[in-house]
């Protein structure tokens, strides 16, 4: 009897980025290399959004959404800003009745005060919040790429990647548990590093590297994803000349259709 297709776990990626004077970085980060998924990966944060990010979007005053209510379309971005905060300590977030975002020392306190016990489960993200007076800053999110593992493998994900400049002065950093390194490098760079086996990267970690990298700013790139549309990527398995090859929309925006599974 064949075995029950695993259903993909929604989730959200953040692509963080910061302009540097010759080129733009973005931050990631490397998986512990026992972790079940992705382990040695250079990877960006993320992962699935979960019943405490539905909940949060029942709570308007925490948010702004920038005229989303589509209570799916939230729950992606308030995942995405979660786990980048479990995960680097970053928080894309600002005080109540303020344009401004947090300022790094704050964000640093919180950090402190909260990340640890977030990431245990000992304390929800809405709780944080509503005691630091800060709204998370969703509106600021832009939406990269749609990514869902291929059919068949046995943990799959269907993935929402955004882009987002990082708030000011907010350096971050890995949590030792499930990363154990932490960098800002430029997407050249990255993909530099896994050619010469620096860095380990997934199939969607090094299409969307590239795919970032044609722009030569920042602004560039928000420009551009906000000039896109985001075309859902869901891989196919092939088999060619005896060879594993993956394949994927033409028109999603990442120079092919065929490629092989390490490219």
């Amino acid at each position: 009897m064949p075995k029950a297709e695993v259903k993909a776990r929604p989730a959200s990626t953040m692509l963080l980025l910061r302009q540097e004077p010759s080129e733009f970085e973005v931050f990631m980060m490397v998986r512990h290399d026992q972790i079940d998924f992705a382990s040695g990966a250079l990877v960006f944060p993320g992962g699935s959004v979960d019943a405490s990010d539905h909940e949060l979007v029942g709570r308007p005053k925490l948010f702004d959404g920038g005229g989303i209510t589509d209570p799916v379309r939230l729950g992606l971005r308030v995942a995405a800003i979660r786990e980048t905060f479990e995960e680097s300590g970053i928080l894309l977030a600002r005080p109540a009745g303020s344009r401004a975002l947090v300022a790094a020392a704050q964000a640093s306190d919180i950090e402190t005060a909260h990340r640890a016990a977030l990431c245990e489960g000992k304390i929800k993200f809405s709780d944080v919040l509503a005691s630091t007076g800060l709204v998370l800053a969703l509106d600021l999110l832009v939406p990269f790429a749609h990514w869902i593992t291929p059919v068949g493998l046995p943990k799959r994900f269907d993935t929402h990647f955004f882009l987002a400049i990082a708030p000011p002065d907010q350096v971050g950093a890995h949590d030792g548990q499930e990363s154990v390194d932490s960098i800002w490098v430029s997407p050249s760079a990255a993909l530099a590093g896994a050619q010469s086996g620096r860095f380990k990267l997934l199939f969607p970690t090094t299409r969307n590297l590239i795919k970032l990298g044609r722009q030569a700013r920042v602004s560039d790139a928000l420009e551009a994803a906000r000039n896109e549309t985001v075309v859902t990527v869901l891989p196919q398995i092939l088999t060619v000349e005896g060879r594993r090859k993956l394949k994927i929309p033409a028109d999603a925006g990442y120079d092919g259709e065929v490629f092989d599974m390490t490219a």
